[in-house]
């Protein structure tokens, strides 16, 4: 075992303690100080840098069966992170190295060595791997060109358009010879965002009218495609404005992850009869077989300037909450992350 004076007798990590009824308080969460285990065979002891939080985490703290466990309560919570190895067990991983890992929400991570990637800070900074060339940017990335199919003249449109899988899918789509691109986000502030920085064709803040309205008036000939990761009205106003054999992606409906009572559902369900629509939910881990093309292909954008990306950074484990309920009340323009450290 190789190891450096960083590695610590005890880390501190974040746990469920209690399943939040309705919009989750921080009561519902202990931060803890606990021993960090000794290595075994094939291990690392990780030193997080970066962690992320994402909306599918809501959905772990409820105990319902879904495609993902549910966290357990008084257990760490578990994510995405980053993070420089203080010690190693494992053949082929040396001090020094950092690794893309699943442990998130903690300090000091051990690690199956075989369940991390090996990352290189000088191709991309580090928190990139949790959000461009992570699970954001690859939901983006598949959900666009795999799921929705998207060819070249598409009309798009995409709500929460300034979170860190919105605002890569515009951007993709305008890179791929999208005819229009439309968003919608929650402030003025992210629509001149999106207008400015990301490159779409219009875009609105659905908190100033009705959604239904505002689309039509951005997108006056329909849209051949509707990125949804917002559910309810959104997904209502995307159906009458789609096109015949209009296509949609499915891939969040973060409007009613704290809903305490069932969702109604969009009231013209008829028109996916009507216009012969393709409506597909999508997990992102399905399209792994994309992942190389994924890479080279977004990482050449980055290098280029052609993609931009923007992150809401919180500093510290301690603000690790703070991020997460920040990020459902929808305050992130880009990739929500939490830098745990230097």
């Amino acid at each position: 075992m190789t190891s450096t004076p960083a590695a610590p007798a005890t880390s501190r990590e974040w746990h469920l303690v209690r399943r939040p009824k309705g919009w989750p308080v921080p009561e519902d969460f202990a931060l803890r100080e606990v021993p960090v285990p000794e290595l075994g065979e094939g291990q690392v002891l990780v030193r997080n840098l970066f962690m992320t939080v994402d909306p599918y985490m809501r959905g772990r703290m409820d105990e319902r069966e879904s495609y993902i466990p549910p966290f357990q309560l008084d257990q760490p919570m578990d994510g995405g992170a980053v993070g420089r190895v203080v010690a190693s067990r494992a053949e082929g991983v040396e001090v020094g190295d950092h690794l893309l890992h699943r442990l998130g929400w903690r300090e000091y991570a051990v690690v199956d060595a075989a369940h991390a990637v090996k990352v290189a800070p000088e191709a991309a900074s580090l928190s990139a791997y949790l959000g461009v060339l992570g699970m954001p940017g690859m939901t983006a990335y598949a959900g666009l060109l795999d799921v929705a199919s998207f060819k070249e003249g598409d009309s798009v449109f995409v709500s929460g358009a300034a979170g860190a899988v919105g605002s890569i899918v515009g951007q993709i789509a305008k890179l791929k010879g999208a005819s229009r691109v439309i968003g919608s986000a929650g402030s003025d502030e992210k629509v001149r965002v999106l207008l400015e920085d990301y490159g779409f064709d219009a875009a609105f803040n659905y908190k100033n009218g009705p959604v239904g309205e505002q689309l039509k008036k951005a997108a006056p000939e329909g849209i051949d495609v509707y990125f949804d990761n917002v559910g309810g009205d959104h997904l209502e106003a995307a159906l009458d404005a789609l096109k015949l054999h209009g296509r949609v992606t499915i891939c969040g409906m973060i409007s009613q992850y704290n809903a305490t009572e069932r969702p109604s559902g969009p009231g013209n369900l008829v028109q996916i009869l009507a216009k012969r629509l393709r409506v597909q939910g999508m997990i992102v881990s399905d399209h792994d077989v994309l992942r190389p093309q994924f890479v080279e292909e977004v990482g050449g954008w980055i290098r280029s300037g052609e993609l931009v990306v923007r992150e809401t950074v919180y500093e510290g484990i301690d603000r690790a909450v703070d991020a997460f309920l920040g990020l459902l009340r929808g305050e992130n323009t880009g990739k929500m992350i939490v830098k745990l450290a230097d």
